[in-house]
């Protein structure tokens, strides 16, 4: 790929604005740019993941990526987008935050080769420096109403804005400075409500060191009802499995609104102008179509081939009516775990099915799938009710611990809509 990032993000509309001149530099050849990611949650979200995407394709136009981890301005908290002032984090809550989320950048970006990623880490900039000497060569460059002048301070000025987080904007603009000189760094990039931390970090560059540096900045990604992307109505989608299933991350694509299918696709997929246009064009009557295509990849790509598979083995069972009991038995214990989020989950202790537990005491006694032995009964005799994708014909049938599936699981169905997890612990 050449050097044809600002085109590229012309077409997927992710240029929201660039200094004068940006353009230009990037056209001389290789480029080195740098996005900040402040470590203040225990995992990276999709939010962040629009940087990411814009760092990867930074790096695919042929330009060196920087990651820069927020080890000091973590600290001290950006006051960008906030109205109130955030609640810093413990010293060893961000250390662990920032362990894990820069393993997590390693998965999505080419540390090896000639534009290799490198992963640095801003408070190695301030460890060794004290306050006087942050005062004196950080503090002088810029003035009060210069800083003041920008909208992550103005917009705060009312609802309250403390020393603390007004000095954010003199560290981002040092960070820049120091990666400039150490690393020839010329590119900061960020969402549009970096752009007064990103263009302060120019001039700090201007005035220090005489030098020229450029900022590129993204839309902020709303969805199409206005709101806020990257949370869904259990809160914020993150890039942990542990935190988000693969399954409920490859769902939030599935369920996106059809208005945003197309901003989507072209933030988050790889594939070519050419290819996402086509694909547009054959799908522009059949939406969901294309939102397949798209959880598909970025599915794999955050998770992996196998957690993909393993999200279709669990939308199998959960919407497929004619998913069979060895599809079923083929299950993982962690598919069925995440089978128990979505669907009613009762437990019971595993040693009442050591000697067998009668199918009509196991779902009207110790689980209320029905809320009668009556109803029970009544089940079985209209052919409804199934245990692991087998049909129950007794109401005398005994339900014995070989009938649990991997990791101590049975399900039941009441009918063709109604499906039951039961874990025996």
């Amino acid at each position: 790929m050449e050097n044809n990032f600002v085109d590229e993000l012309k077409w997927r509309n992710m240029l929201h604005d660039m200094t004068p001149g940006a353009e230009e530099e990037l056209k001389k050849g290789k480029c080195i740019g740098y996005i900040g990611f402040d470590p203040t949650a225990p995992s990276m979200t999709i939010g962040n993941y629009v940087q990411l995407m814009l760092l990867s394709f930074w790096q695919k136009s042929g330009n060196q990526p920087i990651v820069l981890m927020g080890g000091a301005t973590g600290r001290i908290g950006d006051p960008s987008g906030k109205d109130k002032e955030r609640v810093l984090k413990s010293y060893d809550e961000l250390d662990s935050n920032l362990t894990f989320q820069t393993e997590q950048a390693k998965k999505f970006l080419d540390f090896e080769g000639p534009n290799k990623a490198l992963i640095v880490n801003n408070f190695d900039f301030y460890k060794d420096m004290n306050v006087l000497d942050f005062l004196r060569n950080v503090g002088k460059t810029l003035t009060v109403s210069y800083m003041m002048s920008k909208d992550s301070v103005k917009n705060r000025l009312e609802t309250g804005l403390s020393f603390t987080e007004f000095s954010y904007q003199l560290l981002q603009s040092y960070d820049f400075q120091v990666l400039y000189e150490k690393y020839n760094c010329r590119f900061q990039m960020g969402g549009s409500d970096q752009w007064g931390n990103i263009t302060s970090g120019t001039e700090f560059i201007r005035r220090n060191i005489q030098g020229k540096a450029f900022a590129v900045t993204t839309p902020l990604l709303t969805k199409s009802d206005g709101k806020k992307f990257g949370k869904s109505e259990e809160g914020n989608i993150w890039l942990d499995p542990k935190l988000t299933s693969p399954y409920k991350f490859y769902q939030f694509w599935i369920n996106a609104d059809d208005a945003d299918v197309s901003k989507f696709f072209r933030y988050f997929s790889f594939k070519s102008k050419e290819e996402v246009e086509a694909l547009e064009k054959e799908y522009a009557e059949d939406p969901r179509q294309l939102k397949n295509i798209l959880a598909e990849e970025i599915t794999k790509r955050v998770h992996s081939e196998e957690a993909y598979k393993s999200v279709l083995n669990v939308s199998n069972i959960l919407f497929n009516k004619k998913a069979s009991t060895e599809e079923l038995k083929a299950m993982k214990a962690d598919e069925f775990e995440t089978i128990s989020q979505e669907i009613p989950s009762f437990e019971i202790k595993g040693s009442q099915l050591s000697g067998g537990l009668n199918i009509i005491d196991l779902i009207a006694e110790h689980t209320q799938i029905t809320q009668s032995k009556g109803d029970a009964r009544r089940a079985i005799q209209n052919n409804a009710l199934s245990l692991n994708k087998e049909k129950v014909h007794s109401h005398e049938m005994m339900v014995k611990s070989e009938d649990l599936l991997d990791g101590g699981y049975l399900m039941i169905e009441n009918g063709k809509k109604n499906k039951f997890v039961i874990k025996a612990s």
